[in-house]
């Protein structure tokens, strides 16, 4: 819940600290004191966009800081863990900037977010409805998603957009594959020409550059012979070679270690060039010997190069593309000849996914139907205590053509708010006062399941008073049995229905006018109740009627249903 909203330099505040509680507050005070700054300021904490004309007067920066206790809601922990936000398990801290050169940065729990990452942790931290905000039941998702949560079918509506996947997944490969075959189909003459083309030249990767080799060898046969002959006669031939010298050099060796025997090391170096110069001689004799003229091979050899040039500027830059090209136009082909067999592979997967999407959107409209009942007659038996005693509400399932990703229908909620009239879609019939009632009553039929812990409500007394007000203060004492609920009102019967009441009003510092906070027990809210009827605040009949609202709200159980609540206000009238 919010247990602290922090407001400096916003509007016309200068710095104001509003503390709430559990249950149901409310705030109140004269027009323009400020009420609608401080929802400004919350919108703004939610992720609300930012401008510098909201920078209190004199003023380089404006904040906005709320604290929330989260210890009973452990989701929202985890999910700050997983964006990499540290929390303590109990609190989280949002924080908003805007600064005069029309920057804004956002804090949670002190490191620095996006407004849209303050935005996703507001979600779930608050929501805020005022007529603005009641605006999103006029839409057809959201009001899909109310009816799912109210029927509990929120996993049965996911397994049937996963089903829905499932068979779209299907219908796509199969339409790919149809597609892949007709091109195919048509280019079948080409595909066959490449395929045959470069499957009957046979080739082998890198083959290329071994014909190159060869080729270089073949062509310069004549030298290689002559050069091999050359260097085999210096090391051992007939006069004067390299081995006769080095007899030379053994034999003064073996001077030299006679003298000094510590050089005998030097025998074995010489003994290994010895022996290697006899091995590069025998080497170079025996590919002297191998090095044959054959013009037959080495045209065969140009031959096979040219084809292989020619392949490469036809089907790609090296062998292994052309190879790659080969293999890839026998594929196609193939699918040919496959596709069939594949098709009914996939047409069979395709058919179990339908009848898989089939029964899940059929258990899904099952449960929706029951719901929609069930809620219809929750909200019909709200609407009275909401000043609509003619009201009917319809959570009417719309059939849609095809089934789709959220099922075989849509959901369209439709009312009708005075005798004799039909029902129509909400969007045409609401005024916004009445928009704001009828998410109010839905509020109340949802409030158990609802897991977002702070509801603020603004303007839902707009077009009311009188019986009206306290039947709507009385239906938000009942939700906040289930959440905190923070309503900013100017009716007194709403404000009397609050567990804790705070005053907002203007005042001026420093010849600048500024708003500050007050919370209102005994006496003082005794004052502000009578402010709020309209009579003099200091007069006894109007503190007497202030005691009054405040003493039958005072007597209501804090979850009482609008019967009891009828019930407990008869009761006390008779006393």
């Amino acid at each position: 819940m919010l247990t602290e909203l922090r407001i400096r330099n916003f509007a016309i505040i200068e710095s104001l600290t509003l503390p709430l509680a559990r249950g149901f507050n409310v705030l109140s005070g004269e027009t323009g004191a400020g009420k609608s700054i401080i929802v400004g300021a919350l919108g703004l904490l939610l992720g609300e966009r930012a401008s510098a004309d909201l920078i209190r007067t004199g003023a380089d920066r404006a904040t906005v800081e709320g604290v929330f206790d989260v210890a009973d809601r452990p989701e929202i922990g985890a999910l700050l863990d997983e964006r990499g936000i540290d929390t303590d398990e109990s609190l989280v801290v949002l924080k908003r900037e805007i600064a005069t050169a029309g920057r804004a940065r956002a804090w949670v729990n002190g490191t620095t977010v996006s407004a849209g990452m303050l935005a996703e942790v507001g979600r779930l931290l608050v929501n805020l409805h005022g007529q603005h905000e009641a605006q999103t039941l006029l839409d057809g998702e959201a009001q899909r998603r109310i009816l799912d949560a109210f029927a509990g079918a929120t996993e049965l509506a996911r397994d049937v957009e996963s089903a829905y996947e499932g068979l779209a997944a299907a219908r796509r490969e199969i339409a790919d594959l149809r597609r892949r075959r007709a091109e195919a189909e048509k280019r079948a003459d080409y595909l066959r020409h490449v395929a045959q083309e470069i499957e009957g030249a046979r080739l082998v990767d890198s083959e290329d550059v071994r014909l190159e080799d060869e080729a270089r060898r073949l062509e310069n046969a004549e030298e290689l012979r002559e050069l091999a002959t050359g260097i085999s006669g210096a090391i051992e031939g007939e006069e004067d070679t390299v081995l006769e010298r080095l007899g030379t050099v053994e034999r003064l060796l073996a001077n030299i270690q006679r003298i000094d025997p510590t050089l005998a090391r030097l025998q074995e170096l010489y003994d290994t060039a010895y022996y290697n110069l006899e091995a590069l001689a025998r080497e170079l004799t025996e590919y002297e010997s191998a090095m044959e003229l054959d013009p037959s091979r080495l045209d065969e050899v140009r031959r096979r190069r040219d084809l292989l040039f020619k392949l490469t500027k036809k089907y790609g830059a090296t062998l292994g593309e052309v190879i790659e090209t080969g293999r890839a136009a026998r594929a196609e082909l193939d699918l040919v000849d496959s596709a069939d067999l594949d098709l009914r592979t996939l047409e069979e997967r395709e058919r179990s996914a339908e009848k898989t999407l089939h029964e899940r959107a059929a258990a899904l409209t099952a449960t929706r139907t029951t719901a929609a009942e069930r809620l219809g007659r929750a909200v019909d038996e709200v609407l009275p205590d909401l000043g609509m005693p003619d009201g009917r509400f319809h959570a009417a399932l719309v059939p849609a053509r095809d089934i789709g990703p959220d099922g075989a229908e849509g959901v369209e909620f439709r009312v009708s708010l005075n005798v004799g009239h039909e029902e129509r879609p909400l969007a045409r019939v609401a005024s916004g006062g009445e928009l704001s009632r009828v998410m109010l009553a839905l509020k109340t039929i949802l409030a158990r399941l609802d897991r977002v812990p702070t509801l603020i409500f603004d303007e839902v007394d707009a077009g009311i008073g009188g019986r009206v007000g306290l039947q709507v203060g009385e239906t938000m004492r009942r939700v906040a049995s289930y959440h905190q609920v923070f309503a900013i009102t100017h009716l007194p019967q709403i404000a009397a229905r609050g567990h804790h009441h705070i005053q907002v009003s203007k005042g001026a510092r420093g010849g600048v006018t500024t708003a500050d906070v007050t919370v209102l027990e005994g006496d003082l809210r005794v004052a502000e109740i009578a402010r709020m009827l309209g009579g003099d605040p200091e007069s006894d009949v109007s503190r007497a009627h202030a005691r009054e609202l405040l003493e039958s709200a005072a007597a209501l159980p804090a979850d009482a249903s609008p019967a009891s609540a009828r019930g407990a206000k008869r009761s006390g009238r008779r006393a």
